[in-house]
């Protein structure tokens, strides 16, 4: 097997790694499993159950492993989408963390697994780089007031 990707994120869930990933797939509607690998005799987790799940998610290859309670996922990580539209963003709010995920601030959640998402309009990114600091301060201070996104406020703060 060739490999298709040089990065491919790597997530350690303690358990339900392939229920994360059919719900992602489930969520985006875009994506596959490609592997799937069991765990062996004499190997750390039960044997035949599920280890790895190597799938890709709109077209990023990303690895699933179900490794136990040794490292937990958390914040310093997070999977960004960029969203076309409020329907957009108002969708994933309600479906990725589903499940018992939590809702967060600034557009973050947590899905029911511990990944942390950041669901982020396009327009944001050139809200942030316009070379008024005055205009992308407002865009900040209206960001950080929020927790779902709301891109019509942001464009009002940005002016």
């Amino acid at each position: 097997m060739q490999i298709q990707h040089k990065l491919t994120p790597f997530l350690w869930y303690q358990q339900g790694a392939e229920d994360a990933v059919a719900h992602y797939l489930r969520v985006f509607g875009e994506g596959q499993v490609t592997h799937t690998q069991r765990w062996g005799e004499n190997a750390p987790g039960p044997a035949g159950t599920v280890m790895i799940v190597q799938f890709e998610l709109l077209g990023l290859a990303m690895t699933a492993f179900n490794g136990g309670p040794h490292f937990k996922l958390n914040e310093a990580f997070s999977m960004t989408v960029n969203c076309s539209d409020q329907a957009e963003i108002d969708r994933l709010w309600e479906q990725l963390p589903a499940g018992g995920g939590q809702l967060k601030s600034c557009g973050w959640l947590e899905d029911a697994w511990g990944l942390s998402w950041q669901l982020t309009p396009s327009c944001w990114y050139d809200m942030i780089r316009d070379p008024d600091p005055a205009r992308v301060q407002r865009v900040f201070q209206a960001l950080w007031a929020m927790e779902k996104i709301d891109i019509a406020a942001l464009r009002r703060a940005y002016g």
